[in-house]
């Protein structure tokens, strides 16, 4: 059996986004109502995953235990508000690694669903870039589109045919409206 799984991302979808990159907890500021919705999936039975391109790793902007801290208080802001969120799964690498997890590639979701052991198809993806669309049709995801981040610009450069396989919604919060109904 499959479990039924939504996969956020995280830069522009959970929280704010930056084109200085998110650096440090402080830096990290919770979209509103993205942390209730976050709750409210989770309340609702389902698993929620995050999975994020994280190349301020390699530049160096950040280490590792800054970016387990920005985890760890992202986690429990969604416990706090009675939710859970299962696990965060992110790609490290800069954009010239020529890595396999790097979305639009599918390693993170390869790797998602070989730890909860599912397959991914027709599981809700959530993303605010091309890249998350791209890398949710891939896998045969349902993307779903939201304007916060960067996705107000993304929606206006996607081809008709692409925005025909996506919804669009507000942010977040609309995104888990839609999954819930």
């Amino acid at each position: 059996m499959s479990q039924t799984l939504v996969i956020l991302d995280r830069d522009g979808v959970i929280n704010h986004d930056s084109d200085d990159y998110i650096k440090s907890v402080e830096e990290w500021l919770p979209i509103p109502g993205s942390i209730e919705a976050i709750a409210r999936l989770s309340q609702a039975g389902y698993k929620v995953v995050v999975a994020t391109n994280q190349s301020g790793l390699a530049r160096g902007y950040f280490d590792e235990i800054t970016l387990a801290n920005i985890h760890s208080y992202m986690n429990s802001l969604v416990e706090h508000a009675g939710g859970n969120i299962d696990a965060v799964f992110y790609c490290p690498h800069g954009p010239d690694a020529n890595c396999l997890c790097r979305k639009p590639l599918p390693g993170l979701l390869n790797q998602i669903e070989a730890e909860f052991n599912t397959n991914l198809e027709n599981n809700f993806f959530v993303g605010d870039t091309e890249k998350d669309i791209d890398v949710a049709l891939t896998k045969h995801c349902r993307p779903i589109l939201v304007r916060t981040g960067k996705g107000t610009s993304t929606e206006k450069q996607l081809s008709a045919q692409k925005k025909a396989l996506v919804i669009i919604v507000d942010d977040l919060a609309s995104a888990v409206d839609f999954i819930l109904k």
